[in-house]
């Protein structure tokens, strides 16, 4: 499955965004599907992720009650709405799939978006 990702920018603390991950080469209903990001210097960390049978989700403690992971099968693609942003939470976000494992592991994950950029003023 090839991911793309996109919706970021930039945006004052408080504010929202909403990223999408849109899917091609194959349903997004067949994977786990995550978020991850990487600040400048710092190690990929797990954002949210989302079992391919939508009954499971869950998110990091940096981000619980101000992020909602999603997807649309329909349109084959996920998303990650982002409310109350912190200046902390500027980073590029990646989303990923995984075909095995629900996880909150970066190794878990084999297919990758190229990431998009979300920047946070303060």
């Amino acid at each position: 499955v090839q991911l793309q990702a996109s919706g970021g920018g930039l945006v004052q603390a408080r504010g929202s965004l909403r990223l999408s991950c849109a899917a091609s080469g194959r349903a997004v209903n067949k994977y786990h599907m995550g978020w991850f990001r990487q600040a400048p210097g710092k190690e990929r960390e797990f954002v949210a992720v989302i079992a391919w049978t939508n009954t499971s989700i869950t998110y990091a403690d940096s981000v619980k009650g101000r992020f909602t992971i999603s997807r649309d099968n329909a349109k084959n693609t996920v998303y990650l709405r982002m409310n109350s942003l912190k200046p902390e939470d500027t980073a590029v976000y990646y989303c990923a799939a995984s075909g095995s494992y629900y996880s909150t592991l970066v190794s878990a994950f084999g297919s990758w978006g190229q990431g998009t950029q979300v920047t946070v003023s303060s």
